[in-house]
């Protein structure tokens, strides 16, 4: 654990009643507590400022005499309410003076300390772990922690202080240790903005991930990247990693070192050039769902996950796709609603997927996806894919059987389905179109339009020969009217005579006028 990461805070902790408000027939009254940087509000009528003082006089912790009497008349006078809220502050404080080692639990209850102060977080959250910890652990449940409570674990872990402050067994800090080193399943979920009545942003609050050692999933949401600390020694146990609306880099993620060793290369890998670093790979990582970030490029440091087959990026910013050729495992991958337009020679870096979605992206056109032999379902719904023409690129797939194109601007076109479906030729009764299987009536006028299609092609074949014939035979049509053009140049016949003889031989009288084709070309020039 990094203490730099962690600065070392000195707590001093403050309470005053700072107002009150009537509600329906009582006062209440707002206590503003204050732990360090921190701060947060609790509102308490009377009673509950009785009901404290009995369990700590039944405890000996205080005298009886220290509460303010409680007036009968006059209850809710704004002069009784102000002199009483000056009371009830001196009692709060006066309370904190005699007890600043160990607040009892009463009294951290009362000042919400278990929901905003270090110590009375991981006190509450040990002792939860006592009675259930052992329960959730069997079942393999996921456990859900707040980034505040794991800032409070990992600043608790740094003082040098007993893992018991309240003397109470049930809330030691050994209890979350054994758990979190037995956990599999965590999900972390932050916020934005304050936390309850509080001054404290989660998101700004760092914590450190290295106190679980046997995870196998981890969920994060609304954490900056930049909080988070211990992801690299989850490295060899951790099988799926989500991340959502925490990051705007891959780097950040998967190889968080690459700030402090920018020249660095993947374990394993030939180095191409001097290294300052190699980063361990992630040796379990096959699910990564970094979906609904700001990511916009995809960077290298894939490089460090290559045992990974399920990739979601959906919801990002990626106007491109790179580095992919270094996953040779990728079997599905989910790339909507990001801002591609062009997709080229996609086979080049997805391979042997099964399963691609483009689904809210910008495409109009498919040729890129002409050699994704192995693709079984693809999503390209809520595109601009306008021309029927493009299905071409992908009819040729031996292997796809689920299609989605809702929501492009081709499915207006009149006979959308049987028209896409008639691109597919044998296969189209294999192919799920828009969730919608084939029916006998599409195929059957599949059929039509393949029979159609059929004739178009043998004509446009047949035309194409006709016309290539006509061509071939055009300069031999063209030489007799240039014999018999000029009858009075009989030098000049001759000699286009050498040069066609079948043109000389089909006609006696232009025979007759060279008899001797070879002697009269030389003769030219005499005449």
């Amino acid at each position: 654990m990094d203490a730099a990461c962690f600065p070392e805070e000195v707590s001093e902790r403050k309470v005053c009643v700072v107002g009150s408000e009537l509600v329906e027939s009582y006062t209440v009254y707002i206590i503003e507590v204050t732990d360090g940087e921190h701060r947060w509000t609790v509102k308490h009528r009377y009673s509950d400022f009785h009901e404290l003082h009995e369990k700590l006089s039944a405890e000996k912790k205080v005298e009886r005499r220290l509460l303010p009497p409680k007036k009968m008349l006059g209850k809710n006078s704004r002069s009784l309410v102000e002199r009483r809220q000056k009371e009830l502050e001196l009692y709060l404080q006066t309370l904190l003076q005699h007890l600043p080692q160990a607040t009892p639990p009463p009294l951290a209850s009362f000042l919400h300390l278990h929901l905003y102060e270090i110590n009375g977080i991981t006190a509450a959250l040990a002792e939860e772990l006592f009675h259930k910890g052992e329960q959730l652990l069997v079942a393999g449940e996921v456990f859900s922690l707040r980034p505040l409570q794991l800032f409070s674990v990992t600043q608790q872990l740094r003082q040098a202080k007993p893992t018991c402050c309240s003397g109470d067994a049930k809330t030691d800090l050994g209890h979350i240790l054994d758990f979190t080193c037995r956990l599999r399943y965590l999900k972390v979920s932050g916020s934005r903005g304050p936390v309850g009545t509080s001054n404290i942003e989660e998101s700004s609050l760092p914590f450190d991930l290295s106190v679980f050692k046997s995870l196998l999933q981890i969920e994060i949401t609304e954490c900056s990247s930049q909080q988070i600390r211990g992801l690299p020694s989850l490295r060899s146990s951790l099988a799926t990693l989500s991340l959502h609306r925490s990051t705007d880099s891959m780097m950040a993620v998967l190889v968080p070192e690459a700030s402090e060793f920018p020249q660095w290369e993947a374990e394993g890998a030939e180095p191409v050039c001097a290294v300052t670093a190699v980063i361990p790979v992630w040796r379990s990582l096959t699910t990564l769902d970094l979906s609904r970030n700001h990511i916009s490029t995809i960077d290298s440091s894939v490089r460090v996950i290559p045992q990974v087959e399920f990739l979601d990026l959906s919801h990002n910013q990626l106007t491109s796709v790179e580095n992919l050729q270094y996953l040779y495992n990728l079997v599905h991958v989910d790339l909507s609603y990001n801002g591609l337009k062009v997709l080229e020679a996609a086979h080049t870096r997805l391979g042997n997927i099964k399963t691609l979605s483009l689904a809210g992206n910008q495409l109009e056109r498919l040729a890129g996806l002409s050699k994704l032999y192995s693709l079984v379902n693809l999503d390209l719904s809520h595109n601009l894919l306008a021309q029927l023409e493009e299905i071409r690129s992908i009819g040729s797939l031996p292997c796809l059987e689920k299609l989605s194109l809702s929501n492009n601007p081709m499915c207006i076109i009149p006979d959308y389905r049987t028209k896409v479906l008639a691109q597919f030729w044998d296969r189209a009764a294999e192919v799920c179109l828009d969730g919608q299987v084939t029916t006998e009536k599409e195929l059957d006028t599949v059929e039509v339009l393949k029979a159609i299609q059929k004739a178009k092609e043998a004509k446009d074949r047949m035309s194409s020969s006709d016309k290539k014939i006509s061509e071939e035979t055009r300069p031999s049509a063209a030489a007799p009217p240039h014999v018999s053009s000029s009858s009075s140049s009989s030098s000049s016949s001759c000699c286009s005579a050498a040069v066609a003889p079948p043109a000389v031989t089909s006609s006696s009288s232009s025979s007759s006028s060279c008899p001797a084709p070879q002697a009269a070309c030389p003769s030219q020039g005499n005449h």
